[in-house]
């Protein structure tokens, strides 16, 4: 463990004391009902969202890593995420929280928790791909220092058959 922390990654850390998350913990994603709960979520958040057997598939994969939060005494989480590390650049594969614990700032949480885990692994970056039009996420993204570093055009289907794009964002993680 390292005995300092590196500018970028402070930094973020600080931002995040404001409160939000409080009353949230974010514990490793793993057992069968955390990953019953996972698919749940991401059910609710989208349109081709993932069961519990590719959530066990996933994190069967080397490298791949997940936390959920929850309410300290409440059994079920209210968001999750999934990510997995590759040397030394990683990549978030899914970020949800359950509508009725939206903007309390567990998204947030959830980020911190895997850059946490990312430092002590060394990793170098982090890439993720947000739909251009998730306001939310992309405010999240953006307080978090993720920059814009390319674009897959009419990538994800929306509700009423149009496309929109996806943003591939990138965080450095190192000075």
């Amino acid at each position: 463990m390292y005995w300092y922390l590196p500018w970028n990654w402070s930094l973020a850390f600080l931002e995040g004391l404001s409160g939000q998350g409080r009353g949230y913990v974010a514990t490793p994603l793993g057992d069968e009902a955390d990953l019953r709960a996972a698919a749940s979520i991401h059910a609710e958040s989208f349109a081709h969202a993932w069961d519990e057997d590719e959530f066990t598939s996933l994190l069967s994969q080397a490298g791949t890593f997940g936390f959920v939060a929850r309410r300290p005494g409440h059994p079920l989480p209210d968001g999750l995420v999934l990510a997995r590390l590759t040397v030394d650049e990683a990549e978030i594969l899914t970020v949800a929280v359950s509508r009725h614990a939206r903007n309390r700032g567990i998204g947030r949480l959830l980020m911190d928790r895997v850059l946490e885990h990312l430092h002590a692994e060394r990793a170098l970056a982090l890439f993720l791909e947000v739909d251009e039009t998730n306001q939310p996420a992309l405010a999240l993204y953006r307080k978090l220092r993720f920059e814009e570093v390319g674009r897959r055009p009419a990538y994800y289907p929306g509700p009423d058959g149009q496309r929109t794009s996806a943003l591939v964002l990138k965080r450095s993680l190192r000075g």
